[in-house]
C-alpha cells in the first residue's frame, strides 16, 4: 500500500477533527455569508490541478477549502428563500456524516450482507406515519422529486401498457400514452421524457379561474373523449408558484367512469398534512385536501425540502398492489452474484438506481430527534412566516402580490414596473447577498418568489427581509444583466 494511504489511515482522527473545526467555523460565519453567490470569482478553483504525486488528505483538504469555502453560499440559513429548499437539521447532519462513514449498500435484499434494507423499510414506515400515508403503499429513497416522479410514472407506464395489452418494459412502447395534468412540475415532464413517453404526452387540463389547480370538469370532458382508453393523471399537492392543490377527492370520483392511474406530486406540499386543524382554521391555508391522497396510485415526496435533510433525498410511494408493474419496470435482471430469487422484494427491483447511499439514515435520525410535534412546529412556522411576508408586501405601495399566500410560498412583483426592472431588482437583491430569492413568471407577469422551507424560519424575520427588499429597491445601483 502506498505510504500516502497508510499515513492517512493512521491520521484519520486528526483529519476528522480538522473537519469538525471547519464545521464549527462555518456555523460561526453563516450569518455573514451571502445567501446566494453572485458572479463568483472561481479562479482559485480552476487553479487546482491534478498532482502527479498527491500530498495526502490534510494538505489536499486545506487547498480544497481555500479555493471552495469562499464561494459557499448560506443555503442552509433562513435567509435562503430560493426554489423550495430546506436546510439541514442538526440530527440529519450528524447522521449524514455517519452515512458516509458506514457506506452501506441499501439496494439489496433485507439479509444480504448488511442491515441497510431493514433501516430503509423501518424509516419508510415512520415517514408514512408522519405524513399519513397508508401502510398499503410501498416506499423507497431516491435522489429527489425528479427520480421519485420517474419511479412512480415508470410503474404507471407499465400499468398503462398492460391495460393496452403488452409489456412496455419488455418490448418498448408500441403506441402513445395519454397523461393529463394542469400545472405539472418540470420534473414530472422530464420524467416522461426519460421514460420514452415524451413531454408531448401531457394533455394540458384547464385550471380553475385565477388558480393553478386543475378544473376537474375539464378533466372529465377530456377523459370522455378517449372513449374508454386508460390514461394517467398527474396531480399537484403544492404548485411551485402558489402552492395550489388539485382536488384529489373530485378526481377520484371519476374512477366510477374512467380507468386511470392517479399520481400525486407532493414534493413539499405533502407536509401540509402536519398542520393542525386549529392552524388551518385560523389561517385558511391549504391543508385538508391531503386527507384524500391515499386513494392515489403513487405519491412523490421530497425529503430535502420540508424534512430538512441534506441533498439528495426523495421518496417514492407506490401502492403495494402495483408491485408487479413496478417490478416489471425496474427489475434488475440476471446477475448471478446477486442471488435474487423471483418474488423476492428487493430495492434492486423497484427503483432506478442499483447503487445508492443509505439515505434513510439522516431521515430516520431527524424523525427520531424531532418527531411529529417538532415537524408540525417547523411547517407551521414556515407558513406563518410566509403569511406575515404576504401581509407586509400587500401593505407596501411598491410591491404587489401575484397570488394569495396559500401555504409557504409568496409570489410578488414590483407594482407598476416592467419585467426588465423586476429582473434587475432580483439580480441586485442577489448581489447584495443578505437574502436570495428566485425570479418567476405567473400568469404572464414577471415576479419573484420567496419559499419558506427552512427549519429555522420565524415570522420575526419578516421586518429584516422587508428592510432588505426596500433597501435594494431604493438603492442607486446599476442593474446587472
Amino acid at each position: 500500500m502506498h505510504q500516502l494511504f497508510t499515513g492517512d489511515r493512521a491520521a484519520t482522527h486528526r483529519l476528522l477533527d480538522a473537519v469538525l473545526d471547519r464545521t464549527t467555523a462555518y456555523f460561526r460565519t453563516l450569518p455573514r455569508r451571502p445567501a446566494g453567490v453572485s458572479n463568483p470569482d472561481t479562479s482559485a478553483l480552476r487553479e487546482l490541478a491534478l498532482p502527479d504525486s498527491g500530498p495526502g488528505a490534510g494538505p489536499a483538504l486545506d487547498r480544497l477549502l481555500a479555493a471552495v469555502e469562499p464561494l459557499v453560499a448560506a443555503t442552509t440559513s433562513h435567509r435562503y428563500l430560493g426554489y423550495v429548499t430546506g436546510g439541514v437539521t442538526p440530527a440529519a447532519l450528524a447522521a449524514d456524516w455517519l452515512t458516509s462513514l458506514y457506506d452501506q449498500l441499501p439496494q439489496g435484499l433485507a439479509d444480504a450482507g448488511d442491515v441497510s434494507a431493514h433501516v430503509e423499510r423501518h424509516t419508510i414506515a415512520l415517514l408514512r406515519e408522519l405524513l399519513g400515508v397508508s401502510p398499503n403503499f410501498d416506499g423507497g429513497f431516491v435522489t429527489g422529486a425528479t427520480m421519485s416522479n420517474f419511479t412512480c410514472l415508470g410503474a404507471a407506464r407499465q400499468w398503462l401498457g398492460r391495460r393496452q395489452g403488452y409489456d412496455v418494459a419488455a418490448t418498448g412502447l408500441r403506441q402513445p400514452m395519454t397523461v393529463f395534468a394542469a400545472t405539472p412540475h418540470s420534473s414530472a415532464t422530464k420524467a416522461l421524457s426519460m421514460l420514452g413517453l415524451g413531454r408531448n404526452a401531457v394533455t394540458e387540463v384547464a385550471t380553475l379561474p385565477d388558480r393553478e389547480a386543475m378544473d376537474v370538469a375539464d378533466l372529465a370532458r377530456r377523459a370522455a373523449a378517449l372513449d374508454g382508453a386508460p390514461f394517467v393523471v398527474v396531480a399537484s399537492a403544492g404548485t411551485v408558484n402558489t402552492v395550489d392543490f388539485d382536488d384529489f377527492a373530485a378526481i377520484l370520483d371519476l374512477r366510477d367512469r374512467f380507468d386511470f392511474w392517479l399520481h400525486i406530486d407532493a414534493a413539499f406540499g405533502g407536509f401540509a398534512g402536519l398542520l393542525s386543524d386549529d392552524f388551518v382554521a385560523r389561517t385558511q391555508v391549504q391543508g385538508g385536501l391531503l386527507r384524500q391522497w391515499n386513494g392515489a396510485d403513487s405519491i412523490t415526496v421530497d425529503n430535502h425540502k420540508w424534512l430538512n435533510v441534506p441533498y439528495d433525498s426523495g421518496t417514492w410511494f407506490v401502492r403495494a398492489d402495483h408491485r408487479a408493474a413496478q417490478r416489471g419496470t425496474f427489475r434488475n435482471g440476471n446477475a448471478a452474484y446477486l442471488n435474487v430469487a423471483d418474488g423476492d422484494y428487493t430495492y434492486l427491483d423497484v427503483g432506478p438506481e442499483n447503487s445508492r447511499r443509505l439515505r434513510a439514515l439522516p431521515v430516520l435520525a431527524t424523525l427520531l430527534a424531532y418527531g411529529r410535534a417538532g415537524y408540525r412546529d417547523v411547517v407551521e412556522r414556515c407558513v406563518a412566516t410566509a403569511l406575515a411576508l404576504g401581509e407586509a408586501l400587500a401593505a407596501h405601495p411598491a410591491f404587489e402580490l401575484l397570488a394569495p399566500v396559500r401555504l409557504n410560498v409568496v409570489a410578488f412583483t414590483l407594482a407598476g414596473r416592467p419585467p426588465r426592472e423586476v429582473d434587475a431588482f432580483c439580480a441586485r437583491l442577489a448581489a447584495a447577498g443578505r437574502y436570495f430569492l428566485t425570479p418567476t413568471t405567473l400568469a404572464g407577469r414577471r415576479g419573484l418568489r420567496a419559499a419558506f422551507v427552512n427549519w429555522q424560519h420565524e415570522p420575526t424575520q419578516v421586518p429584516a427581509l422587508m428592510e432588505a427588499l426596500t433597501a435594494v429597491l431604493t438603492a442607486d445601483q446599476p442593474a446587472r444583466p
